[in-house]
């Protein structure tokens, strides 16, 4: 197991200016932060070395086509709850799969292009996986929140 990354301020605020524009090259940054462009990239490297940092890119689902997102709580019984998760979790529609406390085993996020995906999602794909005991699916009607920057940076840690 990894020992807790330790961040810095120096590595805060590289963090804080990637977040800014992710397409940042590493001398921006430095010039932007007063550093040199080597400190910028050995700090993302070792921050990504240890699996504190993740740059990657994200797109808007509808963008791409799908109008339909969905939360699908499941129940799971007579097999192991993170052998369902995988198999569930190798569905290409599903974008996140937990495995959870509380009243359900497992919480996926889903999108679908339309209604018309529906039903052979749940009744045929999701169903068809052995061990799951329920399902219950939640349709966002609207998206009050969607930001991927969910890591809050503190700097009191």
């Amino acid at each position: 197991m990894k020992s807790q990354f330790q961040f810095d301020h120096i590595d805060n605020a590289i963090v804080r200016e990637l977040r800014a524009n992710g397409r940042a090259t590493n001398q921006q940054i430095a010039e932007r932060l007063t550093l040199t462009a080597a400190t910028v990239s050995s700090r993302i490297r070792r921050m990504e070395d240890a699996d504190a940092l993740r740059v990657i890119a994200v797109s808007d689902f509808s963008a791409h086509g799908y109008n339909l997102l969905l939360e699908i709580a499941i129940e799971v019984g007579n097999r192991p709850t993170s052998d369902v998760a995988n198999e569930l979790a190798e569905l290409p529609e599903v974008f996140a799969a937990h495995i959870v406390t509380g009243r359900y085993d497992i919480n996926l996020l889903v999108v679908l292009h339309d209604f018309d995906e529906l039903a052979d999602l749940l009744l045929n794909r999701i169903a068809s996986v052995s061990g799951i005991r329920s399902i219950t699916p939640a349709i966002a009607i609207d998206a009050v929140k969607y930001k991927f920057d969910v890591a809050p940076i503190s700097e009191d840690r």
